[in-house]
């Protein structure tokens, strides 16, 4: 059955379903990532891609038409787009390895104030493995993360320095949480947008990584 959407990820879903451009192939990462087919814009093409071996990925389906055969990474019920295709996941990997992924939109556990991402394993617990993390880091053109800004315990993810695992060399060029969009240029974090709700100096309060604010800030981030 599909998992209940807080707010908090739906808010973060529709904002990243808004960076999604007609004609791009996006990997959708596990987590919050997989929300995002339900809030792109009606008229928008974007070709949608789960590493579980799908290229076409569509909306969360009605409940009386659940088929749990189709599923996202997430293991998520969801439809699939006219002209979709099914395939291996060596296959897509293929896709994602040989630099055809135009963006990957990725959770994370962490992202430090360069843009390093650290989404797949936490210190001192169990590893499921890796999943194609380190291969979308490396391989897509471009990336953005999904996250809240901070953990269950209240502990903030935007970070000075990495203390989980990295998953490689290469950063992301955006971070949007539920209090704020951030971009990365030349290795400086910028706050681009923040929630209406927040100052700058709350938000720095629950943010340990360092950022300058964009002389274009909005805070129309809703």
């Amino acid at each position: 059955m599909p998992k209940k959407k807080s707010p908090d990820r739906i808010k973060i879903a529709k904002r990243l379903a808004q960076e999604l451009q007609d004609r791009q192939v996006v990997n959708l990462g596990v987590g919050i990532p997989t929300l995002v087919p339900d809030y792109i814009e009606e008229g928008k093409q974007v070709f949608l891609q789960s590493e579980n071996g799908l290229l076409g990925m569509g909306p969360t389906p009605p409940e009386d038409e659940l088929d749990m055969d189709l599923i996202s990474a997430s293991k998520q019920p969801i439809t699939m787009q006219s002209g979709a295709s099914l395939f291996d996941s060596a296959d897509s990997f293929v896709m994602i390895r040989g630099g055809h992924i135009d963006v990957a939109v990725l959770g994370a556990l962490q992202v430090d104030e360069t843009g390093e991402i650290a989404n797949w394993a936490v210190p001192g617990q169990q590893i499921l493995g890796v999943g194609g993390a380190m291969d979308l880091v490396a391989g897509a053109n471009k990336i953005i993360l999904a996250l809240t800004h901070q953990s269950k315990d209240g502990e903030p993810k935007l970070v000075k320095k990495l203390t989980y695992p990295s998953s490689g060399i290469r950063k992301a060029n955006l971070v949007v949480t539920e209090k704020a969009v951030f971009e990365f240029k030349d290795g400086i974090m910028y706050l681009i947008e923040l929630d209406p709700a927040l100052t700058v100096e709350e938000l720095r309060k629950i943010t340990e990584a360092e950022f300058k604010v964009s002389p274009t800030l909005s805070v129309n981030y809703k």
